[in-house]
């Protein structure tokens, strides 16, 4: 499960931004660089427009993309929970990962996932948004932490927001990591996630590993970064976001948040409201 080639540029088709502006809401299929085909939507947030390209620096040319964790999708409630919140903010792009939803391909659980996050990040600035935000859950989270690590043509990203990430991976130190590892890699288990959860995995182990999130961390900088996990993660404890954290010290913002459990359905309005403000003002193209 190689990463393939960074800084390829994905594909999608499109009308510019100030036809799409004045249509609001689109639904399309991008393509990544490696062929699999991406279920996309986009929502032009509160902010409407006239005509034009929307002018630097204001909070109508931020768009926010944001990355479902493992078994999510782009119509799922609690991914849409998130996207209604953030797009007080800009405009927001979801999208399903490959072997989520109505993408293509089989899930790689957060290796080529990178190239998916791309083609969604690629599309929002054909779009016509000058800045344009990375925001992340869990296996999402990790992707966010790698794309922004890695050289994307036309792809890159002004703020990353990663929730509830792994620091490293083969982690299975909590029970529930146990049982992802029980639905990757079994037989058996893929079979539950597809039916069961409606996830296609795929079947091969990575080769190579890729890069974890925390080495690449170090690579983000200087792009704004912040992490964000609950004290009461069940998946993942607190040494993985600190050991995140420490990975860029003087550059990472590490919020703990007291009481919260993993991922979008522990995180509620109020702490998506506040992942909102902090990238409309953090993002800077």
């Amino acid at each position: 499960m190689s990463t393939g080639s960074a800084g390829q540029k994905a594909r999608s088709t499109i009308r510019p931004h100030s036809e799409t502006a004045r249509h609001g809401p689109l639904r399309t299929f991008l393509h990544t660089v490696d062929g699999v085909t991406i279920d996309a939507a986009y929502d032009p947030g509160s902010v409407v427009y006239d005509t034009g390209r929307p002018p630097s620096g204001h909070l109508d040319d931020l768009a926010i993309v944001v990355a479902h964790g493992f078994t999510g999708d782009l119509e799922r409630p609690h991914v849409r929970r998130v996207a209604g919140v953030l797009a007080r903010y800009g405009a927001v792009v979801t999208f399903s990962f490959r072997g989520h939803g109505a993408s293509g391909g089989r899930s790689t659980v957060g290796d080529r996932e990178v190239h998916d996050l791309a083609a969604a990040v690629a599309w929002a600035r054909e779009l016509g948004h000058t800045r344009v935000a990375t925001v992340g859950f869990s296996m999402g989270g990790s992707v966010v932490l790698r794309h922004a690590a890695q050289d994307h043509e036309g792809a890159h990203t002004d703020a990353v927001v990663s929730v509830s990430a792994p620091a490293r991976w083969y982690y299975r130190g909590t029970a529930p990591m146990r049982r992802v590892h029980w639905l990757v890699t079994r037989p058996e288990g893929r079979l539950v996630g597809r039916y069961g959860l409606r996830v296609r995995i795929h079947d091969r182990d990575w080769d190579p590993v890729p890069v974890s999130p925390v080495e690449s961390v170090p690579l983000i900088a200087p792009t704004p970064l912040l992490i964000v996990h609950g004290d009461r993660d069940g998946y993942f404890p607190l040494d993985h976001p600190r050991m995140l954290a420490d990975a860029a010290p003087g550059h990472a913002e590490l919020w703990l948040e007291s009481g919260m459990g993993h991922a979008e359905h522990a995180s509620d309005d109020g702490l998506l409201g506040r992942i909102g403000a902090w990238v409309a003002s953090r993002a800077r193209h």
